[in-house]
């Protein structure tokens, strides 16, 4: 029987890198974006590397509806999800004090809803099975804030709080969670910055901590996986 794995937010930085270790290991893929181009090559180019199917929807995250159909289409392609991954996110860098109308508002739809909703769907198929992983990809921003993090820090720390209180839901139902809290990594929210791409984390070691996670017994849940440059934060 196939293996799938969900992917929000598939196509760039740490979302992709996860699609194509998952791939890698035999998974079959279903992830989304908003950008049409970004997911078709994707799909190109996993499928001519890996024996897997790779699914690809154009969905806008922040809309609730649109999580709501992606999860419904997911459920109908694939009989048996093992790995949720809550990856979709935004950031919009800024003071809380001085950020314009409805920054908080955008960053929680898409970092916090689009999670909730999405895992909401894909749950119960998990618990009638007894077996399944979710892995919510948090940030050193859910625990520790920093300046010009504004709303985005905000909405990362409701994530972890979601991501525990699943934890404590799932522990009975065979259902593994794990929070994963990446610091500073290689991707598109750090282009144009003026420092050496040394000083990031790879995306790849991101996926290769999740993955590593995943394959522990059944008996074992890693929790919280806390992840940092080398040199420290950025």
């Amino acid at each position: 029987m196939s293996k799938t794995a969900i992917v929000s937010g598939g196509t760039k930085g740490i979302g992709k890198a996860i699609i194509e270790k998952l791939a890698e290991n035999g998974f079959d893929i279903i992830t989304c974006s908003r950008n049409s181009d970004d997911l078709e090559s994707l799909k190109t180019s996993i499928e001519s590397l890996h024996q897997v199917q790779v699914h690809v929807h154009k969905v806008d995250m922040s809309k609730n509806e649109e999580v709501l159909k992606f999860g419904t289409t997911a459920l109908k392609q694939a009989s048996k999800i093992l790995i949720l991954v809550n990856n979709a996110g935004v950031f919009i860098p800024g003071q809380l004090h001085m950020e314009e109308d409805g920054v908080l508002e955008k960053m929680i739809d898409t970092n916090l809803y689009s999670a909730y909703h999405l895992t909401r769907q894909i749950i119960p198929g998990m618990k009638e099975n007894r077996k399944g992983h979710v892995f919510n990809i948090c940030s050193t921003a859910s625990f520790m804030p920093y300046e010009n993090g504004g709303s985005y820090c905000i909405s990362k720390f409701a994530m972890l709080g979601f991501s525990k209180v699943l934890r404590e839901e799932m522990k009975e139902n065979g259902v593994r969670v794990t929070s994963i809290m990446p610091g500073a990594t290689m991707s598109a929210s750090w282009e144009g910055v003026d420092l050496p791409e040394e000083r990031f984390m790879k995306a790849s070691d991101v996926a290769d901590a999740l993955f590593n996670a995943y394959e522990m017994s059944d008996r074992t849940v890693v929790e919280e996986i806390v992840m940092r440059p080398q040199l420290g934060d950025i």
